[in-house]
């Protein structure tokens, strides 16, 4: 390929560089997308995608939220099954002020593919597979992107190319702190047996993964996403063999083990690594900008981190054309969009850090779960939770805990 020069390059055809793309093709930018994978590609993750997901996508495009909505291959799940390391559990719908709310459960392969496809629909938008970055140059007027397929001159390079970011190494913002990086294991399986009739997803907070929890989520095809997560800083404290304990709790835990009787794993253990967004980083610089996972925008709680990937691809191609409205591509210029993106984020990522903190203690995750089977109020406070960031905050608070011992 001859030099190639665009307005965009975004880095990383996931969701983060999809929903970027997507935005950008509105606003008539000559736009480039490169990925080093060909798609449809598998991408290691749990596969649940939260309301918050739907919602970001009818933001995006009506047509794409549309698209999702026909796609056959999801599944709707309208709960979530939590477990407590005493094996006490709750079962909580996705309700709030009366509205039932349903969230989805569909694997990266398809719902990644999904999006690409509505990136390859739009005119104006180069999209470029099998097509790894290889160096960055920054320079006065551009910047220039060596890439598998020759260089690529850009104005501006969005980096959405995950946890291994090569834009994020080229702006120095690489480093793994490991309170603040997760790591996880995925493996599908096939045949495990008794599922919620409305496909809850399924959290196990066993003690000998704190902070941190084992999930089972249902699929289409009598299928099932199964995996742990866990702060990294504690695994390398405890020497965890994280593997070998997720095998050992599938095989020997109580609310487990007959559940997976005859269930046949599809695949081996797959790895992948969690950048957490549980501080502040610096994610743009001189005619860059990072998104997703690049940016380190993990819900730290939960993991989840597909809605805010989708919500910081939305705000960076925005904060692009305000950079082309302006004709101001500098590191300076570039720090509202860090403000921004922390605007929209940074409350809910707080409050997300505190609870991953407090989910060190089993036996304050035994009491909350236990008193919620017992207390309506309490189960209705949690529904609310799931739903909203402000009711969200109150269970970060220690006074919530103290009002639930004499409640």
């Amino acid at each position: 390929m001859q030099e190639k020069k665009v307005d965009v390059l975004i880095v990383g055809a996931g969701p983060a560089g999809a929903a970027c793309a997507l935005q950008l093709g509105k606003a008539g930018l000559s736009v480039a997308i490169v990925d080093k994978s060909v798609f449809p590609r598998d991408k290691t993750c749990g596969d649940a995608l939260s309301v918050d997901v739907v919602n970001q996508l009818e933001i995006l495009s009506p047509h794409l939220a549309e698209a999702f909505s026909n796609f056959p291959r999801k599944v709707s799940s309208y709960g979530v099954k939590i477990v407590a390391p005493n094996q006490q559990h709750i079962d909580i719908p996705f309700f709030h002020r009366g509205k039932e709310k349903c969230g989805f459960l569909c694997t990266r392969f398809d719902f990644d593919n999904l999006l690409v496809e509505q990136v390859r629909k739009m005119s104006g938008i180069t999209f470029l597979e099998n097509c790894g970055v290889r160096k960055i140059e920054t320079l006065a007027d551009c910047v220039k992107v060596h890439s598998d397929e020759g260089v690529i001159t850009a104005t501006m390079v969005i980096g959405a190319d995950g946890a291994q970011s090569v834009v994020a190494k080229y702006l120095g913002m690489i480093t793994i702190e490991r309170n603040h990086h997760s790591a996880g294991l995925r493996v599908y399986y096939e045949n495990i047996t008794s599922f919620h009739p409305d496909r809850y997803i399924e959290l196990y907070f066993f003690k000998e993964i704190l902070p941190g929890y084992l999930w089972i989520f249902p699929l289409p095809d009598n299928k099932a996403n199964v995996g742990v997560g866990m702060l990294s800083d504690t695994i390398s404290k405890k020497k965890i063999n994280l593997r070998e304990t997720l095998e050992k709790l599938i095989l020997t835990q109580p609310i487990l083990k007959e559940r997976f009787q005859h269930a046949k794993p599809l695949e081996t253990v797959k790895g992948f690594g969690l950048p957490l967004g549980s501080k502040r980083r610096k994610i743009s610089g001189d005619r860059i900008l990072l998104t997703g996972d690049a940016a380190s925008l993990i819900d730290p709680f939960s993991g989840e981190g597909i809605g805010n990937a989708i919500r910081s691809g939305r705000v960076a191609a925005e904060h692009a054309i305000t950079c082309f409205s302006k004709k101001n591509f500098s590191a300076g210029f570039n720090v509202s969009y860090d403000e921004e993106i922390y605007r929209r984020m940074w409350k809910e990522l707080r409050i997300s850090k505190t609870l991953q903190l407090l989910c060190r203690n089993a036996w304050l995750l035994n009491f909350v779960v236990t008193k919620a089977t017992r207390s309506q109020y309490v189960q209705q406070f949690l529904i609310d939770a799931l739903a909203h960031p402000d009711q969200k905050k109150l269970l970060a608070n220690p006074l919530f805990y103290y009002r639930l011992l004499f409640k």
